[in-house]
C-alpha cells in the first residue's frame, strides 16, 4: 500500500511516498555494519522530488536521517498485536 506522509522538520515540509517496495528494500539493506547509507537511500527513494534539496540539507546534520526515518517508519508501518498461539 502506498502512503503519502508529510513531516514538518524544523518548520520545513518534507513529503514522502512510502511503498512496501521502498520499506522492504530498506529493511533488507540494513546490516550490523551498514545503517547510515540504507537509511539515507530509503529517504531519498521516498521523498518527493520537490523536497530533495531540503532533505539533503537535513542529511548534513548528525543523526538527522535517523530521526526523520524513525518518524517516517512509525507513520508507515502498521501497529500489530502479536501473541503466541496455543
Amino acid at each position: 500500500m502506498k502512503k503519502t506522509i508529510t513531516l514538518n522538520v524544523n518548520g520545513k515540509i518534507l513529503r514522502f511516498d512510502m511503498t512496501p517496495e521502498i520499506y522492504n528494500k530498506y529493511i533488507n539493506e540494513l546490516t550490523a555494519n551498514k545503517k547510515v547509507a540504507p537509511t539515507q537511500n530509503m529517504l531519498m527513494r521516498a521523498v518527493h522530488d520537490e523536497d530533495k534539496d531540503t532533505l539533503k540539507e537535513f542529511s548534513a546534520m548528525p543523526g538527522a536521517v535517523f530521526e526523520i526515518a524513525a518518524m517516517l517508519v512509525e507513520e508507515y508501518a502498521p501497529e500489530l498485536t502479536v501473541t503466541v498461539g496455543e
